[in-house]
């Protein structure tokens, strides 16, 4: 019977004599710090103070998308440093996805209500309140599926990065490894396939295209002429002036 156990009379056995009656007794307690623990150290938390410093060339995302094309091909990235991209996109991308991005400290707590208000009311998930920083995560280390594990462990690499990488690189990083469409991750392959461009020769109007299919980059095309594309777009146009690039020296 489980309540005779008895373990070995050496260390690892004292503790476990010790602590496993206390298991026991608080199952939920225990198995929830048990999860909490596995969550934490499960984290790429060597990797995060590297960003600062090093490329990424692979991300979860890519491999991901790797796997589920039989590994028939494998997604092509080229880095790009953020200088020598149209300071338009950058603006296009954060007036669109994180208007707050140089205000809020990894999460729009703000943001992220309305979006579950709204998502609760419609009974379906209609609007995301991940910022750039959380999108980041998710690509460089965990995958698309949708589960509180999931979700927990990107808040705390989002809040890990924050801490320790500049605005300035976590925009760099976004920028060179988010997905563009099928086999296309980052800024210069997706500026090149679509508009036979550099990044820093991009205009105005295709910069705003680009940030207009972020959400759904398997789905839609920046160099379509589509409803979704335009209505996107024309909403980007309308507000990137609003947009301050790196205020009071944020880098």
């Amino acid at each position: 019977m489980m309540s005779n156990v008895r373990f070995a009379e050496n260390e690892i056995g004292y503790l476990l004599n010790k602590f496993f009656p206390v298991i026991k007794k608080r199952k939920f307690y225990s198995i929830t710090i048990y999860l909490l623990f596995i969550t934490y150290f499960s984290l790429p938390s060597f990797e995060i103070p590297l960003l600062e410093y090093s490329h990424i060339r692979i991300t979860s995302l890519m491999e991901q998308r790797a796997i589920e094309n039989g590994l028939f091909f494998y997604p092509k990235q080229s880095w790009v440093n953020i200088d020598k991209v149209n300071p338009n996109l950058l603006k296009s991308i954060i007036c669109m996805e994180d208007d707050a991005f140089f205000q809020h400290k990894g999460i729009d707590w703000t943001q992220l209500d309305d979006a579950l208000k709204l998502n609760k009311r419609k009974k379906r998930i209609i609007r995301g309140g991940s910022t750039l920083t959380m999108q980041l995560a998710k690509n460089l280390y965990l995958n698309t599926g949708r589960n509180f594990f999931r979700k927990a462990k990107e808040m705390l690499i989002t809040f890990r990065m924050e801490k320790e990488v500049s605005k300035r690189t976590i925009l760099q990083d976004y920028i060179n490894v988010i997905e563009w469409g099928g086999g296309v991750f980052g800024i210069k392959e997706a500026a090149k396939k679509y508009f036979n461009k550099t990044p820093a020769n991009l205009t105005l109007d295709q910069c705003a295209r680009l940030a207009a299919v972020i959400p759904s980059p398997l789905e839609h095309a920046p160099n379509k002429n589509t409803g979704y594309v335009l209505r996107r777009s024309s909403i980007i146009l309308n507000r990137y002036n609003n947009v301050i690039l790196f205020p009071n020296n944020k880098l």
